[in-house]
Order: structure tokens, then C-alpha cells, then sequence
């Protein structure tokens, strides 16, 4: 991995209607990401946060059953060129949300830094609604689809090209709480998910191999990591927290292989909310895993 890292606040909740996770990027700080990264010998800069326009409640927009469309637009665009100049000047992006949304932004502004980008989703959703087959209208559970081309044009076109990414370059690990409308497009497009089961069954080691294996023929791999993704027993301050999860070692491990794998290009954690969680305990939680990403060990 490159040793200067740039860390990026999105204090996004417009992807959602549960407020605080906003205050995510502040209670990553608070617990300690950027000392953390510094003990480990990187070269951090701290560029502060995303400035989020933040519209009135009476006047939250829906247009076609996406809710607050416009500010996750304005919001994506915004991030999408800090993170492009992040990569421009040869730095690492670590991007801290907010809700999921903010991939949107985020692979807007990697993936036009290479020709065949892979992604790993760690995630309990697979967030390939779109407005049609959403329960919801919250566009947090829309980015992987809006970054295959799949969704409403002024998301898809984010910084004025579709797609971001191809569906054989995804990798989803965790997942335990599809729609519908999510489970025919992963059929359809063939994209690989490690739900839960295969988890349990084939154990996280196994999971790992095969996943860095999948994602060889990429020039590089970003990794976005939703806290829901692990067990809401370690991560319980996460807006839809889904029983049955990763467990706080198994993600250790996960990280751990990849940073031995040295293929992760740039990543994000995202739906921390202090609001509803214990102490700090999942952006404490935050911190541990993206210090065993960064190649923290104990010995």
C-alpha cells in the first residue's frame, strides 16, 4: 500500500432517513484512525470533511421514490473530485462515512484511475436497489448499483461517465438481507456474493483466498466496508443492524489477509452512528479492523 494515506469525513445521512450517521466521520476520529495509522509508520493527512448540503426537513425532495436525490448528488460530485486528486498526487484514499451512499462518490473518483477496478463489498445488503425495486426510496441501498450503470442517469453519470465498475469485478462477503429486485440483478449480472452461509460453511480464510483469487485480473481493488456487515453484537451502532453477521475476529482476519495480499488501492467505512451505539464501541471496532487492513500485527 502507498504510505501517504489522505483521510476523507462524508458526514452523509441524506442516503437514509435515521439521523446521526452523520457524526461517523467525528467518532472514527475520536476513536483514534489517524494516530493508529501513524504508529504504523504512514504518512497521514487529514483532509477534514465533505461539506454536506443539508436541506430543510420540510422540504426533503423524492423524486421517483429516491429520496433526497439531490444532495446525494451534490454530496457524490463533491467527493468524487477529492478523491480523484487524492489518487492524482499518488495517495492512499481512506474515506470515513456516513451512510452508504457516499460510494457513489467514491467510485466515481477511483475508478476513472483504472481500467479494470474490483471492488470487495463487505456488507450484510448487497445495495443493488434501485428506484424501482427499493422498499425504501434510500439511496444508501442503491450505490453498487448505480456504480454497474444500473439506476437514475444523474447517479449513474457522477462525474460524467457510466459504468464505474463491471459486475464480474464485485465481490460481496457477508451478506444476509437481499430484495427481491437485488437477488434477479445478482442472477442476471453473475455478480459473486459470500452471503452468510458460504461464511459459515467454507469459513472466512477460504473466503478470503478465493476472493483475492477472483479479483487477481484487476489493476487494483477498492474496499468498502459497511460496520452492518459484522454481527450487531461487536458493531451495534449501525442504522440496519441484521442478526447472524461477521464476527469481530473473522473481519480481523479478513483484513489481515488483505493487507498480506497488498491489493487494496483504497477504501471506505461507512454507517457508523454514534447515536445508537455503546460507548464509541463500533467506531472503536472501525478503527481495530483498518489498522489490520494497514498491516497491523501483534507480533
Amino acid at each position: 500500500m502507498l504510505k501517504d494515506i489522505t483521510v476523507i469525513g462524508v458526514p452523509m445521512d441524506l442516503g437514509q432517513m435515521r439521523r446521526g450517521v452523520d457524526m461517523g466521520p467525528s467518532a472514527i476520529r475520536y476513536a483514534g484512525i489517524v494516530e493508529r495509522l501513524e504508529n504504523l509508520d504512514y504518512r497521514v493527512e487529514d483532509f477534514g470533511d465533505i461539506e454536506i448540503a443539508r436541506p430543510e426537513k420540510q422540504s426533503i425532495e423524492n423524486e421517483g421514490n429516491l429520496k433526497n436525490l439531490n444532495g446525494v448528488i451534490d454530496a457524490s460530485e463533491k467527493l468524487s473530485e477529492t478523491v480523484s486528486d487524492v489518487i492524482t498526487n499518488k495517495k492512499f484514499p481512506l474515506v470515513l462515512g456516513g451512510d452508504h451512499s457516499i460510494a457513489i462518490g467514491t467510485l466515481a473518483g477511483v475508478s476513472k484511475h483504472y481500467e479494470n477496478l474490483g471492488v470487495i463489498w463487505y456488507d450484510a445488503h448487497g445495495d443493488l436497489n434501485t428506484a424501482d425495486t427499493s422498499p425504501s426510496g434510500n439511496i444508501h441501498g442503491m450505490p453498487l448499483a448505480v456504480s454497474i450503470g444500473i439506476g437514475h442517469e444523474k447517479l449513474t453519470r457522477i462525474s460524467d461517465y457510466t459504468p464505474k465498475i463491471k459486475p464480474e469485478n464485485i465481490v460481496i462477503i457477508g451478506a444476509r438481507s437481499l430484495d427481491e429486485g437485488e437477488r434477479e440483478l445478482i442472477k442476471e449480472k453473475g455478480i459473486k456474493v459470500y452471503t452468510m452461509h458460504e461464511v459459515d460453511r467454507l469459513g472466512m480464510t477460504k473466503v478470503m483466498e478465493e476472493t483475492i483469487e477472483y479479483l487477481s485480473h484487476t489493476d487494483g481493488v477498492h474496499l468498502s466496508l459497511d460496520l452492518d456487515g459484522l454481527d450487531p453484537h461487536d458493531a451495534p451502532g449501525v442504522g440496519t443492524p441484521v442478526l447472524g453477521g461477521i464476527s469481530y475476529r473473522e473481519s480481523h482476519l479478513a483484513m489481515e489477509m488483505l493487507a498480506e495480499a497488498e491489493i487494496i488501492t483504497s477504501a471506505e467505512f461507512v454507517e457508523v452512528n454514534p447515536i445508537l451505539d455503546e460507548k464509541n464501541k463500533t467506531a472503536t471496532v472501525a478503527v481495530a479492523l483498518m489498522g489490520s487492513l494497514f498491516g497491523e500485527k501483534l507480533l
